[in-house]
């Protein structure tokens, strides 16, 4: 289970590197290979290749009304690997996709992680730390 923050930049090449407390994780259980793809709220998601199997699987049983979704995430998916130091190439189509410049932030999502634009992702969390906790936290306790 992937969890936490990461402030990153990608070099001038487009690459990310992995954090060190993830790498061993990703090189063990999916020897280093990873799948990116767009997400619906303007990031990417960043899933190892075990895990990104399952998704698939998912996704491609999903009714013909949910045909734009497949294209979505299926078509833009990406198969990368980690280099011999953890870094991964964000292709530009990917980059352009997610608004991504040069600054990151990276979240393990348990199973996956998302990537944002540092700039962006501030700005959507500031918007939902301003604005009332959604009705399924009202019984949750803390």
């Amino acid at each position: 289970m992937f969890q936490g923050a990461s402030s990153l930049s990608l070099d001038a090449k487009g690459r990310l590197s992995v954090p060190t407390r993830h790498r061993d994780v990703l090189s063990t259980s999916a020897q280093s290979q990873l799948t990116i793809t767009k997400h619906p709220h303007g990031c990417l998601m960043m899933f190892p290749r075990p895990e990104w199997e399952k998704f698939r699987e998912r996704i491609a049983q999903l009714p013909m009304s949910g045909q734009w979704w497949r294209r979505i995430f299926l078509g833009n998916a990406m198969d990368v690997e980690m280099d011999g130091t953890g870094r991964v190439l964000i292709s530009p189509e990917l980059r352009q996709a997610a608004g991504i410049t040069k600054d990151t932030m990276l979240l393990g999502m348990g199973a996956y992680f998302e990537l944002w634009d540092k700039t962006v992702y501030d700005a959507q969390e500031a918007m939902a730390m301003q604005g009332e906790m959604p009705d399924v936290f009202k019984d949750f306790a803390f």
